[in-house]
């Protein structure tokens, strides 16, 4: 039997879902976080896949902690 296609969503669809830009969705998709297929030049997203993203941290990562100023890099002379 054929699965049903209803349960195939654009990468457009996905975003309004889960609320976040096209962008993001094609990131996720290629940070290996999000499955899809690739077909017709467009990411297709099984609906039941959504749940790996869903409780994902909203916003970008903080950045790692900058080594603070003054500390140098002594030059040894030989």
């Amino acid at each position: 039997m054929y699965k049903c296609a209803m349960d195939l969503l654009s990468t457009k669809e996905v975003a309004e879902r889960l609320g976040v830009s096209v962008q993001r969705v094609q990131a996720l998709v290629k940070a290996g976080r999000l499955p899809a297929q690739m077909i017709g030049g467009t990411y297709i997203i099984k609906e039941s896949d959504l749940k790996l993203v869903e409780d994902r941290k909203p916003g970008r990562p903080r950045k790692q902690a900058k080594k603070p100023k003054g500390e140098k890099k002594s030059k040894s002379k030989g």
